[in-house]
């Protein structure tokens, strides 16, 4: 075991056997369990399989694989050969499963055998497709491993060591080319100075492994110190979250705001939210309502650290801290980050609406030939993040709405999730989406789309329109409350959690 100090694998996997923690836990599912020397092991094998196969530095693999033992394996298996893994949404389309793997011409495609019959006309054109079982029994998987080869591919650390694919929701994903030292730059921000991982943590995350936010939260972090994670296939259901909370007490809980939603409602929910050791809970992907942050703190006794981060810049970069929390926002910039709003006129002024750029370690070399939308994305050290936002006098960050989702309503800037986060204040309201809608004169005002608690199923629809917005009024100001309010069973989403506005809009 030698040290390749550009190769990522060296630092999250092979220095932990170095330096004396290879018999600690790195990953548990419902059925099997990986030491750090048992990784270490599992990884060199993968590695030899993809020389065998005559898979050659650079090539792309698929990744088509539910959160069990054999993703890990998998790909830190390929970064150590100097393959390139691309995880893919395990609950896309087969249709975008295929456009994926054809635009990474991917020369293998690994998947967990549940997947495949769904899949296997998109995957005709992939050479090689092995399939794992997620128990763990005999599989193709199992029999690719080859012999032991314990040297990682030299890289630098300037090297494309991986891509993940955006969410896709206005078109085709892209795809976004991380380097081998990204990995190492969020565990060194997030995850030691705002999330504060330790050794003994156990970590659990809802989102999944092929997301940015997942990525970081099951692998980065608690690998960066020789922690462990817990790994669920499933859906993660308030039920099936509550019961593996119970089984492995996790220290640390990374989930999204809809789930925190559901998990509140949830008639089992208390003190710890099942773990006994629960003592930090993490939320991205779609920012976090006031109201739930505080409900959450007041039934399960553990704030909630809501921040934003993009697959572009791999995780979170902008946050609230475990000292420094004011639900409601954003937080502050995450140490390593730097951050500005911008206008039309340059840097916007504190409480005015703008786009935020973000420049950092983490961010993306770029995306997948696509050139034009490289350059307007990755402006020489600022990302672009398409995120509008405003910063308070204090410097906290709040989050306004995508900037092509911002509403001008009687000259007046108002931002959708605004109106959001006041309708799901109301006890009736489990979810809520807000669109601009022209009325007759063909002036845009807000349209809501609102999701009932179930305890509010039976109530008078027309009574309670009208007191929802009687309640917007009150709570945000009386030009921003929605002037048609439609009640729907569901809202639509991407396959990460996001609600699909343009899809409300049409």
């Amino acid at each position: 075991m030698s040290e390749a100090s550009g190769n990522a694998v060296d630092y999250f996997i092979d220095r932990h056997l170095r330096e004396g923690r290879g018999e600690r836990l790195a990953f548990v599912d419902p059925h099997r369990s990986l030491t750090y020397a048992q990784l270490y092991e599992a990884t060199c094998r993968f590695a030899a399989g993809l020389r065998a196969a005559g898979i050659e530095r650079e090539r792309r693999i698929a990744l088509v694989m539910l959160d069990t033992v054999d993703f890990p394996v998998a790909f830190w298996g390929a970064i150590r050969a100097g393959v390139i893994p691309v995880p893919i949404n395990t609950l896309l389309p087969a249709d975008i499963t295929g456009y994926i793997l054809a635009d990474s011409r991917a020369a293998a495609l690994f998947i967990s055998a549940p997947l495949l019959p769904a899949l296997r006309p998109a995957a005709r054109r992939v050479g090689r497709i092995v399939t794992s079982n997620p128990d763990g029994s005999a599989s193709p998987f199992n029999a690719f491993l080859g012999g032991a080869d314990e040297t990682p591919a030299e890289c630098s650390p300037d090297e494309t060591a991986f891509w993940l694919y955006s969410s896709g929701s206005t078109g085709n994903p892209k795809g976004v080319r991380h380097v081998h030292s990204s990995l190492r730059a969020t565990s060194d921000t997030y995850g030691r100075q705002v999330l504060g991982i330790q050794p003994d943590d156990r970590m659990f995350s809802a989102a999944k492994l092929f997301f940015a936010y997942g990525l970081g939260n099951s692998m980065t972090f608690p690998m960066a110190v020789g922690a462990a994670t817990v790994l669920f296939p499933d859906r993660p259901t308030p039920d099936a979250v509550l019961a593996t909370m119970r089984q492995h007490n996790p220290t640390m809980f990374g989930g999204v705001p809809t789930l925190y939603a559901g998990l509140l409602a949830h008639r089992e929910l208390g003190v710890g939210a099942g773990s006994s050791r629960l003592r930090r809970c993490i939320s991205a992907g779609e920012p976090l309502p006031e109201h739930i942050g505080k409900r959450w703190r007041e039934v399960v006794g553990t704030d909630i650290l809501d921040g934003i981060g993009s697959t572009e810049m791999l995780h979170i970069f902008l946050s609230n801290r475990p000292d420094d929390i004011r639900y409601g926002t954003t937080g502050k910039a995450v140490p390593g980050y730097d951050l500005r709003i911008l206008d039309a006129g340059g840097d916007a002024a504190d409480g005015e609406p703008g786009e935020l750029v973000v420049r950092g370690p983490s961010a993306a070399e770029g995306y997948w030939n696509q050139r034009d939308k490289s350059r307007r994305t990755f402006r020489g050290e600022w990302t672009h993040t398409g995120d509008t936002y405003t910063r308070d006098a204090d410097g906290y960050y709040r989050y306004c709405g995508r900037s092509d989702d911002m509403l001008k309503v009687g000259g007046i800037w108002v931002s959708p999730f605004e109106v959001e986060e006041a309708l799901i204040g109301h006890p009736a309201v489990l979810e809520a989406a807000v669109v601009g809608h022209p009325d007759d004169d063909d002036l845009i005002k807000p349209k809501a789309f609102v999701v009932l608690q179930q305890s509010a199923a039976g109530a008078d629809r027309a009574a309670l329109a009208t007191a929802l917005r009687d309640h917007v009024k009150q709570q945000i100001g009386v030009w921003k409350y929605p002037r048609w309010l439609e009640f729907v069973d569901i809202l639509p989403k991407t396959a990460t959690g996001k609600i699909q506005r343009y899809k409300l809009r049409a």
